[in-house]
């Protein structure tokens, strides 16, 4: 076997094998003996045919038989003599048959070289809930609990009215409805950009004509761009009222409020919260992404791809919560497949070095999540699960769920450490990272905790998955 290697800037090497004469021959010879026995050669009992006649009955099919033996054989001593470690299969490309030859690209090991982490200093932003803020939380409520009543005026805007409309196009009727209710509200493009304008000013009882212009992006391609003639007849106006702000309004929540003051509260402390939770949101965010953009880490595509593959099954799963299959979304967008997959391919990297850099770090700092731990955190879900609580208990009894919540926490416990040691609270208990020499320095390693992937019994199908980070 003759061997040509080159490795590439992705973490992949490409080998250009070339196949030695026996190794065909003793491949073929393989194949035989395997083939024979499935095909009846005219002439011969079956398993019984030489092999030049089955090799001429069957034709290129013993040449691909072979293959299938010999390539992943080749490619596994090519890993061995270039001592590399695979992530995923190689991706196989047959470039000639006399002599045998073929190229293999494989997906080598991640690299990850976190930065002097030890020096970050990333403040949290604070999460200040202000007097508007908590007002305008109460005014929605009011909006919601409000009210439609009738009034004797012109059509203002934020009325609901009861309308009857028809609409023509160069003499072709795209619309008829008698008692529709519309909303007038400013800017409003449906049905038409202009039609809440239009009725401004309108009495009960008044037609009006509105000769309004259709958009060239309008949604119905084949009347974009033309003329519509809407006749509008309006029959009812109704105002919204809203409620007044006291405290039957607080009362009639009925969430146990006895004033006004008793809402306002409420409503600030859950604002105050939800804004803690936001800002601690975005402050581990900052320091994960800071501590990707200092630190070194490489991948072969092939991790790129699947993680593409994992958010596009998560968005077809949230599409069909909807009723809308993934083919309809992507017609809807005007987007083809591989332009959905274009666009995910950053944020696919970014995830994957997001993850990586936080699985070093969780390795370098020594964080781990004792059965104790993984225990009670077991417990306090079941509790929550309520009548649930038993089949999520017995759940966590696979191997594999707890492995699964134990990667979660200690992603959970190494961002937790990140933030402490931004926020300058470094661990008492933890120095930072060595190299192999000593020097506090960087920590540098290739993949963490991946396992091997040679080729297997077919040299063109077959997958080994990414070991990912935890979490």
């Amino acid at each position: 076997m003759k061997i040509a290697s080159e490795k590439t800037e992705n973490r992949e090497i490409v080998f250009e094998v070339e196949a030695e004469p026996e190794e065909v021959e003793r491949s073929l010879d393989w194949a035989y003996r395997r083939l024979v026995q499935r095909h009846q050669v005219p002439g011969f009992r079956k398993g019984k045919a030489p092999r030049d006649m089955l090799e001429r009955y069957i034709g290129r099919g013993a040449l691909l038989e072979a293959l299938k033996n010999l390539v992943p054989q080749l490619i596994n001593q090519a890993i061995d003599e270039r001592q590399v470690e695979p992530v995923a299969q190689p991706e196989i490309e047959i470039t000639g048959i006399e002599p045998v030859t073929f190229k293999a690209t494989v997906p080598l090991m991640p690299v990850v070289e976190l930065g002097d982490y030890g020096g970050l200093s990333i403040p949290r932003e604070p999460a200040n809930v202000t007097d508007e803020d908590a007002s305008s939380v109460i005014e929605q409520l009011r909006l919601q609990h409000s009210t439609w009543e009738p009034v004797e005026r012109p059509v203002q805007f934020g009325d609901l009215t009861t309308i009857d409309v028809t609409a023509q196009v160069e003499g072709k009727s795209i619309l008829d409805r008698k008692g529709l209710q519309y909303q007038v509200i400013e800017g409003m493009p449906v049905p038409a950009p202009g039609f809440p304008e239009g009725l401004i000013g309108a009495e009960i009882g008044q037609a009006r004509e509105l000769n309004i212009a259709l958009p060239a992006d309008f949604s119905d391609k084949e009347i974009a761009g033309k003329d519509c003639l809407f006749n509008v007849r309006i029959e009812e106006i109704k105002q919204q009222k809203l409620p007044e702000l006291d405290d039957e309004f607080a009362r009639s929540l009925g969430q146990g409020f006895e004033t006004v003051e008793d809402l306002r509260q409420d409503v600030t402390t859950h604002l105050q919260a939800m804004a803690e939770d936001n800002a601690r949101r975005t402050h581990e965010n900052r320091v994960i992404d800071a501590l990707a953009d200092m630190s070194r880490v490489e991948f072969p595509t092939v991790m790129v791809e699947r993680e593409i593959d994992r958010l596009i099954s998560m968005q077809e799963n949230e599409l069909r919560a909807q009723r809308i299959s993934l083919e309809d979304y992507l017609k809807n967008q005007k987007k083809s497949g591989q332009e959905l997959r274009d666009e995910l391919r950053p944020i696919a990297s970014r995830q994957i070095t997001r993850s990586m850099v936080l699985s070093k770090l969780a390795e370098a700092q020594s964080i781990v999540i004792s059965d104790e731990e993984l225990d009670a955190e077991i417990e306090i879900m079941a509790q929550n699960a309520g009548k649930n609580g038993d089949s999520l208990r017995k759940l966590f009894q696979s191997p594999g769920t707890r492995n699964t919540l134990r990667g979660t926490l200690i992603t959970r416990k190494t961002i937790g450490c990140l933030v402490e040691m931004a926020l300058g609270n470094k661990p008492a208990s933890e120095d930072k990272p060595q190299t192999a020499d000593g020097d506090p320095a960087t920590v540098v390693s290739e993949g963490s905790g991946e396992t091997n992937a040679k080729a297997e019994t077919s040299a063109t199908e077959g997958q080994a998955d990414e070991a990912q980070p935890q979490g």
